[in-house]
């Protein structure tokens, strides 16, 4: 037997005590606009998410479509998040049930004590969920169908770690055909006699 709630990530990659969690399963909401949402607030500050997706829900800024965008409208607004094609959308449905999941993060941090202005989105994860099968009745009696595509969300806000320094290289060992290279490169262009 399962646990009840099983993440696609393991405690292993964030540590249980800096870090948050929040899931949904079965959210009527389109999964192809909700993987757009997911995409866009992935990295925030978990307080900047929720400030930015109530300016979309007001139509003041937009989310741009990245993935999925067959047929997505153009705008300007598009131009101040340099969306790709500049085409953005206002996915009200899918930007409340997102604000709904960010309202839910956040109590299990303040659960937990944890520092909510340190806090980032670290991981966002849209999977399809089992579609929602319904008939629509056509032309010379004809059934087709009329789907709908909800969609299963996970969220996991964590505390961001101290900058590591790159490690600095060895210098790579000279092969004979590279000491040969290097020797043709410093032979001045033109050659000739000095006189």
């Amino acid at each position: 037997m399962g646990r009840s709630s099983t993440y696609s990530v393991d405690d292993d990659k964030f540590d249980p005590s800096t870090s948050c969690k929040a899931r949904a399963s079965q959210l009527r909401t389109h999964f192809k606009k909700m993987i757009n949402v997911g995409r866009f607030i992935r990295g925030m500050k978990i307080d900047n998410a929720i400030a930015y997706l109530e300016q979309v829900l007001e139509k003041e800024r937009a989310i741009p479509f990245k993935q999925h965008r067959a047929g997505c409208g153009r705008h300007a607004q598009a131009k101040i998040i340099s969306a790709p094609g500049d085409q953005v959308g206002w996915p009200v449905k899918s930007v409340k049930f997102m604000l709904d999941l960010l309202a839910n993060l956040r109590a299990n941090a303040e659960s937990k004590d944890l520092d909510i202005d340190n806090l980032y989105i670290r991981h966002v994860q849209v999977n399809q969920a089992i579609k929602m099968r319904r008939r629509t009745f056509r032309a010379h009696g004809r059934i087709g169908p009329y789907m709908r595509n909800p969609c299963h969300v996970e969220l996991v806000a964590a505390v961001k770690g101290e900058p590591v320094e790159k490690e600095k290289r060895p210098e790579p060992l000279l092969t004979r055909k590279r000491m040969a290279q290097l020797r043709r490169a410093k032979v001045p262009i033109g050659g000739g006699v000095d006189e």
